[in-house]
């Protein structure tokens, strides 16, 4: 089976993007599995810190792991924003393929001093595992917005610059690099997010020399994706897409079924709705 950071450099040169689901519980897992099972596509789950917290870093990478065996199929878990060196060799000793150490809210420098120590570590303990970094700060939490975050980076002055990437990269060594292109943490319910800087997109993978990941998927229209993917995008992240299908559903479920107390049957509709919600994702990233 290929490496993660195989089907990334196919991703790159075939100019598609790999999809990126968070998780905090097995209906995600199986809802997002399947999805990319049927149309045969590589996966890469994530969970957060609370997440990984939730869930069990270990029993999350368990699970990730079994699947991948048991199906021969390229899943693969990714340690989503850790701000400590504590939970990011936490992830990587429970077997997770990529750590995203995020220290965008600090200074730049600050952020090159400290990204640089966290690649040198996780990679003292395992130097296969990917190490992402991430430059400008996009918000912290994946909601439903009623406001920009605060201290965001949407104002093109804000944004990344593409010889503060290139530098980044340069310096800290990471494997994969996200960055403030326009795109926000959480989604506006009854609007698309603001629109991404394609050609900072562009200009920054020119010259970077790392794969750029989005974060912030959930609520960018299909063009953007489309147009940032074609710049220059390999992965794609979306979480608060999902929370909002699985809670939506879950509520209707619950509604429709107010006499069962049996887990699985009411979870199901709840799986079929991420599901879709995947699917979709899934068939934008690869233009399907």
């Amino acid at each position: 089976m290929e490496s993660l950071r195989e089907i990334i450099k196919k991703a790159e040169k075939n100019k598609i993007a790999i999809g990126h689901f968070n998780i905090s519980g097995l209906e995600q897992l199986r809802a997002i599995f399947e999805a990319g099972q049927e149309l045969s596509l590589p996966l890469i789950i994530g969970t957060s810190e609370g997440e990984g917290d939730f869930v069990g870093f270990k029993q999350a990478a368990a699970l990730v792991k079994i699947l991948r065996e048991e199906f021969d199929y390229p899943i693969f878990i990714n340690g989503d924003h850790l701000h400590t060196l504590e939970k990011a060799k936490e992830a990587v000793l429970a077997g997770y393929d990529a750590v995203i150490f995020d220290a965008s809210k600090l200074p730049f420098e600050e952020n090159i001093k400290k990204t640089k120590e966290a690649v040198n570590f996780i990679k003292s303990i395992n130097p296969e595992v990917l190490v992402e970094g991430e430059i400008g700060f996009i918000g912290a939490s994946s909601k439903i917005l009623k406001e920009i975050p605060k201290e965001a980076a949407i104002n093109p002055e804000d944004l990344t610059k593409p010889e503060e990437a290139k530098r980044f990269v340069n310096e800290t060594k990471i494997d994969l690099l996200s960055a403030a292109v326009g795109n926000i943490h959480g989604m506006f319910k009854n609007a698309s997010n603001p629109n991404l800087d394609i050609k900072r997109i562009e200009n920054i993978r020119k010259v970077a020399g790392a794969p750029l990941v989005l974060h912030g998927g959930s609520g960018i229209t299909k063009e953007n994706f489309v147009a940032a993917i074609d710049a220059g995008i390999s992965i794609v992240h979306i979480n608060t897409e999902i929370r909002l299908a699985w809670r939506e559903a879950l509520d209707k479920s619950l509604k429709d079924n107010p006499e069962e107390i049996t887990p699985y049957k009411i979870m199901a509709p709840v799986i079929a709705e991420m599901k879709k919600v995947v699917e979709k994702n899934l068939r934008i990233f690869n233009k399907l």
